[in-house]
């Protein structure tokens, strides 16, 4: 890093050509890893400061007044100000109770809306719930526009889920987004990217602002990229936490919905802001992100897992009327037959 502070009087390479690279380099690592085969190549790669500068071109070249963009709801919240900052109008679709999407929906969902742009959010942000790649075929077969896989938390799915990029194959119109804001834990870098076909690359050259990557990001990128395995190390960790954060509240009789992401979130809340603050009074802080009767929670070290579980037994401990419908308690006709009964 310190070689290229001798030459931060020259405008840095527009084409962050070292940085395409080097995420071909991780990414064709992430794919063998999955066992999935996907052939990158530089040309298909895309950088800007953080995700929403990524999304923000994307939505900005293929947006604009008079077209249409469609989300399913609750997911990234700035999706819809990305799209209406451009003069483009927002249109959504709720989600299913679960937060689920399924590929029949999508596809009458898509097809009826004839969108400019889909965004699909996987894992999605701010419930953790991942989508098939079914659903996301469903999306591009059902449209004429560009769909936007938003994968920003994509480092925390589970095994058996692949990425987006398996689909880039013959679907020009479809773009993975990135971030090294989450896994990597360098969200003050500001360093999102995205991976589709090079034409549809080649087009957000049009919208960018000149040198829009300074040299100390892409030199800091290459960095974090080379030392990817110690940055990617607290993975596994935070995968623990947010598994055993959600078995412990299923058992405490909270709804858990599915995780992919770094976080749990979790309903059958009585009141969200009542739990916040209680949790609060007791030195731990959760998200109440205004889904009804949820709250959000995110993983972290040993010692704040352990803080949030202990603090979470207590408060029902003391206020079992936090949970806005508890558990049943078996009764002696369904309860299990002691010894000797027949």
């Amino acid at each position: 890093v310190d070689d290229h502070f001798a030459g931060l009087n020259r405008y840095p390479d527009r084409e962050f050509t070292a940085l395409r690279e080097h995420l071909v380099t991780y990414l064709d690592g992430v794919n063998e890893r999955a066992g999935d085969s996907v052939d990158l190549d530089p040309s298909m790669i895309w950088a800007a400061n953080g995700s929403n500068e990524v999304l923000s071109h994307i939505v900005q070249a293929f947006g604009g007044p008079g077209r249409t963009v469609l989300g399913f709801t609750p997911s990234y919240s700035m999706h819809p100000l990305i799209t209406t900052g451009t003069g483009a109008e927002w249109q959504h679709v709720e989600r299913k109770d679960d937060f689920t999407l399924d590929a029949e929906t999508v596809a009458a969902e898509v097809a009826r809306a004839n969108p400019d742009i889909v965004f699909l959010c996987t894992p999605n942000n701010p419930t953790g719930t991942s989508i098939g790649l079914d659903v996301i075929e469903a999306a591009y077969d059902n449209c004429s526009g560009i769909v936007i896989v938003d994968e920003a938390y994509a480092e925390f799915s589970r095994p058996a889920k692949s990425s987006a990029m398996t689909l880039l194959e013959g679907r020009p119109r479809l773009v993975v987004s990135r971030t090294m804001s989450k896994a990597f834990a360098c969200a003050g870098l500001r360093l999102g990217y995205a991976i589709a076909a090079p034409e549809l690359i080649d087009v957000l050259r049009l919208v960018r602002l000149p040198y829009h990557l300074s040299e100390i990001t892409q030199v800091l990128a290459c960095t974090a990229l080379e030392h990817a395995e110690v940055l990617l190390g607290n993975v596994d960790r935070l995968i623990d936490s947010r598994n055993r954060m959600s078995a412990h509240l299923a058992e405490a009789g909270f709804t858990v919905h599915d995780s992919d992401s770094n976080f749990v979130l979790f309903g059958n809340i009585a009141s969200p802001a009542d739990l916040w603050q209680k949790l609060l009074d007791r030195g731990v802080i959760i998200r109440d992100i205004g889904i009804a009767n949820h709250a959000r929670v995110n993983a972290g070290t040993e010692e704040e897992t352990e803080a949030f579980l202990s603090a979470i037994d207590e408060i029902l401990a003391e206020s079992p009327d936090v949970l806005l419908e508890r558990p049943q308690t078996p009764t002696p006709s369904s309860a299990a037959p002691t010894k000797g009964t027949p």
